[in-house]
């Protein structure tokens, strides 16, 4: 694993105002980024990414049926109540994934770690499936890669196939999409699942989440009164379960994408019930429940830091590093160990805190995406934070 420079292509900032993505630079940084990108061997990504990535979905759906059939692992994912029942039928259902992304430590080295696994509404969809191959088709027809340069990435043809077995489980012909306004990353994100959905044969049609309506008959419908039968919905499910019209979502006729059976393993609930389950695992990190920090023995807390994460963060917010000692964990006195952010009343989870690889000044983090259960490919971030957040910068990568 390798972080090599490259000249940016010359006009790539008019192509990409050509294809449509207009959030690569954000609050006036540099969000793609591609004076450098990382260099794997096919070894690497095998066995060290895609291998880990399809075990630990399984993983994850295993501990799926298990908060589903527990009380009180449902009250530790802090899921209210009235959604315990829609989330068992969804998952008895299986009602059909499109994608998710896990978060890694990886040094090209070690075992990769599993930091998180953003299974609900992951972003940097169309840079991953689309931009970052057309920056690799580009450099190599110009020469500045080797031509035997290939990307870890099936991501786009993945895309499209997964949204026809969507549409075959359902019987669709077409599919609304939604997301929130005044956000051009998620409008982006969805306009490519839109043209991915064009690509399957479904009718699309765009609504966002603050124009959708409750009809008479406890419909949901659009601006046009056209009722809302099926929906991918950019917008997290934690969010809606606390909603005014949260229940309502779940009693219309309205099939949604991702399912709601997702909301469990969007949840940083589901990194302690991983270690529950699957203790020791190479690419999982010690993890607990907040509640369960007094039960824990000396032993339990032998990582000299851990991270403290809201169980509903999201983009870095709310994370904090501490410090193990006999008192406890204590917070660290630094600026670059603590984030701020909107999150933390809905409770914690501790994970055993393991360095980001450091390239430069650079903190890199690896993005492993599914779709359905398939690893289809990889995404990099990097940072000057030991914490990534929502503008850490986008590079591409090469598998040599």
């Amino acid at each position: 694993m390798l972080r090599m420079g490259i000249q940016p292509r010359a006009n790539w900032q008019q192509m990409a105002h050509e294809y449509g993505f207009h959030f690569h630079t954000m609050h006036g940084q540099a969000y793609w980024d591609e004076s450098a990108y990382y260099q794997f061997t096919l070894e690497q990504i095998e066995r060290d990414l895609e291998s880990p990535t399809e075990e630990i979905q399984q993983m994850c759906l295993h501990v799926v049926g298990k908060v589903c059939k527990d009380e009180e692992l449902l009250r530790k994912f802090a899921i209210p109540e009235g959604f315990w029942q829609p989330i068992a039928d969804s998952w008895r259902a299986q009602e059909p994934s499109l994608y998710s992304r896990l978060d890694f430590v990886y040094d090209g080295k070690h075992p990769a770690k599993l930091l998180e696994n953003n299974a609900d509404t992951p972003t940097s969809l169309y840079e991953s499936g689309f931009w970052q191959w057309l920056w690799l088709e580009n450099n190599v027809d110009k020469g500045k890669l080797p031509k035997n340069a290939d990307q870890f990435n099936s991501l786009q043809e993945k895309l499209i196939n997964q949204l026809k077995v969507i549409a075959h489980y359902y019987g669709l012909n077409y599919m609304h999409f939604a997301c929130c306004k005044d956000t051009d990353e998620d409008r982006g994100t969805v306009q490519y699942l839109q043209d991915c959905a064009k690509a399957a044969g479904i009718d699309d049609y765009f609504v966002f989440v603050e124009d959708i309506g409750l009809g008479e008959n406890g419909d949901l419908t659009d601006l046009q009164d056209q009722i809302i039968s099926h929906c991918f919905k950019l917008y997290p499910w934690e969010f809606m379960q606390r909603e005014e019209f949260g229940l309502a979502s779940i009693k219309a006729n309205t099939a949604w994408v991702e399912p709601i059976w997702k909301s469990v393993v969007s949840n940083k609930a589901l990194l302690p019930a991983l270690w529950e389950s699957f203790s020791g695992h190479p690419n999982l990190l010690p993890a607990f429940f907040e509640s369960d920090l007094p039960k824990l023995k000396h032993k339990d807390l032998q990582a000299n830091k851990w991270v403290k994460k809201p169980l509903f963060s999201r983009e870095g917010a709310n994370i904090e590093i501490l410090q193990a000692n006999a008192a406890g964990l204590t917070s660290l006195d630094h600026a670059n160990l603590s984030t701020s952010g909107p999150y933390g009343e809905e409770g914690f989870i501790y994970q055993a805190y393991t360095p980001l690889p450091k390239f430069g000044n650079s903190h890199t983090l690896i993005g492993s995406w599914l779709v359905g259960d398939e690893a289809a490919g990889i995404s990099i971030r990097e940072d000057e934070s030991m914490i990534t957040q929502d503008l850490s910068r986008y590079l591409p990568h090469i598998i040599i």
